[in-house]
């Protein structure tokens, strides 16, 4: 079964960080674009941004432009996205996702089960 699997959530305060991990199960992941995602409850799920398979271009929504990062490891085949600067509004739970292309198109395919970030003091 082709699919991805999140790690590294948990509980931050406010100004901290967090490392989530994206690790595949049944593929490799240096074909595809990954895209990182959160849904906070009672919201839709939200894309945080995106990876090429290169790593060469990220993209990011606003509201974490300068606080979050998105990097790959192709060789160990982990996409990471680093979360500083942390705020309670951040607290969701995360997935990662392939994209279908190389590039990042905005169509996705394997999903993750998601983690949890909770975001308090």
């Amino acid at each position: 079964q082709v699919q991805v699997e999140e790690s590294g959530g948990g509980w931050a305060q406010p100004g901290g960080s967090l490392r989530l991990s994206c690790a595949p199960s049944g593929f490799t992941l240096d074909y595809y674009a990954m895209g990182w995602f959160r849904q906070a409850p009672g919201k839709e799920r939200e894309g945080i941004g995106c990876i090429t398979n290169s790593g060469v271009s990220t993209y990011y929504t606003d509201s974490v432009k300068g606080r979050f990062t998105i990097s790959r490891d192709n060789d160990n085949d982990t996409v990471y996205l680093q979360m500083n600067n942390l705020k309670p509004e951040d607290t969701a739970v995360y997935y990662c996702a392939t994209d279908e292309y190389y590039y990042c198109s905005g169509t996705f395919g394997s999903w993750g089960q998601g983690t949890q970030v909770t975001v308090s003091s």
